[in-house]
Parts: structure tokens; sequence; C-alpha cells
């Protein structure tokens, strides 16, 4: 009998539904590491929240895991990558706590407004400050959305509802899909400086940490205020106290931090700041919500194969799998470059499959092309979700099979349409097992892609490739490999294209200094 461990406080909505099922379930909240050890070989699903750490240890005791359910959205308590060598597949329920965490963002952008939290602490402390805590409305106000998914569509609405106007900033937002929303697309420069509330509702990425700092804090209209109800880190919470103290911005709602639990933080105590510790999916609604998702998810899977919401599974039968794992590695390389090197709002992508490709089954490796396209700004994006979150964003994807016979044995080319143009990355296969990237737009070019990668545009002149070697030796950083490509042969003319393999990651002072750089054009460190 297919037997599952529920090992936080759940709801218990969750084990009635393994019950229903014919799924045996024990219900264990509170164990200490050595204790999930112990046990945890007799289980073949493991149903957690956030308080179980899933580490390699536990994974190597679990010889009988198939399955790991997260009752919720993040998985940073699951060792994913080590899940994933040992066959074990981690799901988690993104979109059960949506509308929670987006009334959370409400609730406290009107707390804001209102001095809420203040006047009721001065209140019971038997004064009577009534001059004091002079609100503001947010009627006719504009809120500045930072992030546009499922949460932040949310907020749009019920912002239009308190008759506020709304602006949008998602690289991933169409102009179709705004105008649908009732929102106003614009950059973020543009909605730093016209919005009176400001929100974020993106994840936490490379590209989004530090988001709101300094120079964001400068860019602000006097007497903006901020919400962030996302994730602890995109706003830099030194940066928000000199905001505050300096009385650049009139308040700030936190219910995340860089560093949690929070139980001691420079800005506790500062005027005109209200903190909540991690309250976002906090209601009885979510709880149920994610619980009942997490136990239908599990069961399936253990009972009927049947996956949803899988963050590191591919959607593959047995017989297919071996033979698509390194078509898998190239497509997921493919569209990791594209989506790392675009910079505005998706509208189309064209992925292409020509040779031998082309003769097998495709679908998966769409999906992992538009997983790896989609991943830089958003977080939980799978090959089994990444073609729903495409739609949802309005993104038209097309498949294209080519019989034709090309220069490779085999390539996948991804095109994507953009506000500014088109781009296109083309990758094939060395000796049927070794991804290649093999062309960027017109430009040919051979490149083994590493962990740390530096992509640069250039004016193709003298001297660029000796300041980058220069820059990056002296930052200490160590080039493993370098790739140059350029339109033609006929000598110097138009934009070239380096791809260098670091043995470092490129941070963002040296970047700096490489996009400074004469004849460089733009400098990206990009991540594989």
């Amino acid at each position: 009998m297919v037997k599952v461990l529920i090992a936080d406080k759940m709801s218990p909505k969750a084990a009635e539904i393994f019950r229903e099922r014919g799924v045996e379930v024990d219900e264990k909240p509170g164990m200490s590491p050595d204790e999930l050890k112990a046990c945890i070989a007799e289980y073949d699903g493991l149903a957690v929240r956030s308080a179980t750490k899933v580490t390699p240890e536990i994974l190597t005791a679990a010889d009988n895991l198939k399955v790991i359910g997260r009752a919720g959205i993040g998985v940073d308590n699951i060792n994913v990558p080590e899940a994933t060598n040992r066959g074990v597949v981690v799901m988690n329920t993104p979109f059960g706590n949506s509308i929670t965490t987006a009334e959370h963002a409400i609730s406290m952008m009107m707390a804001l407004a209102r001095n809420i939290p203040a006047a009721n602490a001065s209140t019971q402390a038997g004064k009577w400050e009534k001059s004091k805590f002079m609100g503001v409305e947010v009627h006719g106000k504009v809120l500045g959305i930072i992030g546009c998914g499922n949460i932040g569509q949310i907020v749009a609405d019920r912002a239009l509802g308190l008759k506020m106007r709304v602006l949008g900033y998602d690289p991933f937002l169409s102009e179709e899909r705004a105008r649908e929303l009732g929102i106003r697309r614009v950059e973020l420069d543009e909605l730093f400086a016209k919005s009176d509330f400001i929100t974020l509702h993106t994840p936490l990425t490379d590209q989004t940490r530090g988001i709101v700092g300094k120079a964001a804090f400068d860019k602000m209209k006097p007497g903006a205020r901020l919400v962030n109800c996302a994730r602890g880190g995109l706003v830099d919470e030194a940066a928000l106290k000199e905001a505050l103290d300096s009385g650049k911005i009139a308040g700030a709602a936190l219910d995340v931090f860089a560093e949690e639990p929070a139980k001691e933080n420079a800005l506790f105590g500062t005027a005109n700041f209200v903190a909540t510790p991690h309250l976002g999916a906090s209601t009885t609604e979510a709880q149920v919500n994610v619980a009942i998702q997490v136990a239908e998810q599990m069961s399936d899977y253990l009972l009927t194969g049947g996956v949803t919401n899988a963050l590191n599974m591919p959607s593959l039968s047995a017989e297919e799998a071996p033979l698509l794992q390194p078509y898998m590695k190239l497509a997921e390389q493919v569209g990791g470059f594209a989506g790392q090197i675009t910079e505005s709002s998706l509208k189309k992508a064209r992925i292409e499959y020509e040779g031998h490709v082309a003769t097998l089954n495709t679908k998966p490796l769409t999906a992992v092309v538009l997983e790896g396209l989609l991943a830089p700004l958003m977080d939980s994006v799978n090959m089994v979700n990444a073609p729903v979150i495409a739609r949802e964003r309005d993104i038209e994807v097309a498949e294209v099979k080519h019989d034709r016979a090309g220069d490779y044995h085999t390539l996948i080319r991804l095109t994507v349409e953009t506000d500014r143009g088109e781009r296109t990355v083309s990758g094939t296969l060395f000796a049927n097992e070794a991804p290649r990237i093999v062309r960027i737009n017109d430009v040919p070019i051979e490149a083994r892609l590493s962990q740390h990668m530096l992509y640069v545009t250039n004016n193709d002149k003298p001297g660029f490739i000796g300041a980058l070697g220069s820059t990056l030796g002296e930052a200490g950083i160590n080039i493993a490999r370098f790739s140059l490509g350029r339109p033609g042969d006929d000598g110097p003319d138009g934009i070239a294209v380096a791809l260098v393999a670091v043995d470092q990651p490129v941070g963002k002072e040296v970047l700096d200094k490489i996009n400074a750089l004469t004849h460089v054009r733009q400098a990206k460190a990009l991540r594989f």
C-alpha cells in the first residue's frame, strides 16, 4: 500500500484526501531532523510546508521516497537538485495562496495610507492624537505594481475596484494583456517616478535582488509609499531606512525580510514603518487550499502517474527519457540563454527543430525551451507549467519542424519577438551529446556554456579583446574559454559577439567596468 508522511502542521483536509484516495498517511509534525531521517525510508511520499528541511542527508535515507509535496509555493527548504538526482519528484502549489497574499498587500497599503498601526498603538496607550495621524486617500492615486503575474494581477483588480490608477512593470507583460487587465504597462523608471504607492509581486532572482534600492528611492516621487509582501531581498533594507528617515518616502510596509525570522532589524522602530511576520499566506482559506491541492497532486502521482506542478520532472515516458536527455539539455540552454539576454516584454516565441531532432517527440523539448526562457524573471517555472504561464502572459508560442537537412545534423532554433524586435539563438549537439550554441542572431559562433558566462556585444574594432581580458584579470576572474563571432569574414564591420566562460561570477562592479569599455555595446553576466 502507498504510504505518505505529513511532516508539518497542515489542514486536516490533506490527511482526509489521502485516506479517501486509498493512501495510508501518518501525521508527525514537529519531528527533529534525526527523527525524520530515522523513519523516512518507510514512505513513498512526503508532504511538508516550510518548517521541515529536506536535506541531502534526509534524501539519502529516503530509499522508497517517490514524491515530495510542498503545501505552498516556496521550496527553499527542499534540496531540489539532490531530489532530482535521486529520482524524487518535487511538487508545489503555486496558486493556492494567491488571493490571500494579494489581499494582504492591499491591507498593508491601506494601513500605510491611514496610519492605522501607529494610531492604534497611540490610542490604546491612552492618547488621543487625532491630528497626528492625518492620512491620505487611495482613491485616484497611482499604484505601481512590480511583477504582474498571478498575484500582481489580483492586486491590480482590487486596486481598480478602489478607483486607483494602476501602472505595471513586468518584462513578460504584453500591451494586449495589460489592456485586458485595465493597467498601463511602463518601464521601471517611469513606475518609480509616477507612483504614489508601489507594491512588489516578483520572485527573488539574480535580476530582481535589490530591485528597490537607493537608486530606486532617488527616482520615486516625494511622499511615495512602498509595500513588499513578495520576497525578502527585493528591497535594500538599509536604503529603505535612509529613505524613511530622510522623509523621501512617506511610509513602507514589509511582510518579508532579507533574514527571517526577523527578530531584530534596523527598520524596527522607524517612523512610518509597518511590519508583519510573513503573513501573506496566513489565512484559514489559503491553508486549506494548499493542503487540499498538495494531497490531490501527490495522490495522483503515486496512484496514476499524473503530474501537476512538478518542479523537476520531465513529461516523458520511460522509453523516451534516455533518447531525449541530451536534447533536453540543449533545449534548456537555448531557452535559458535567450531568456537571460531578453530585456523587454515577450510577444512571441518560435521554436524550430531541424534535422534529427525534428523526428523526435518535441513537445517536452518545447516545454523545456519555454522553461529556460521564462525562468530568469520568474520562480517556480518548470517544463510542466511553462506553456501555461506563456499562455497566461499572452506569449504566442509556435513550434515548427523542418524536414530539410541544414548545416547541422540536428538544430534547435529559438526566435523571440519583443517590443524591441527579434532575437534568435540556435544550438546543436556535438557528437550527439554535447550542447553548443552555434548562432546568435546573424552571428555564427561556437560556444560551450558553463555555470558562469559573460555575454558581450561590441563594435568589431581592434583593442576590445585585450581590454576585456585586462578588466577580468584585474578583478581576479579567470577566463576558461573565449568564443568570438561576427557576421562576416570581410574584416572589422558592424557588431561582434563574445561568449566568455569564466571560473568566478562576474559581479555588478566588474560588469559596470566592462560596459564602460570602449567599443562595448552591452555586457551581461549569465548563469547556467
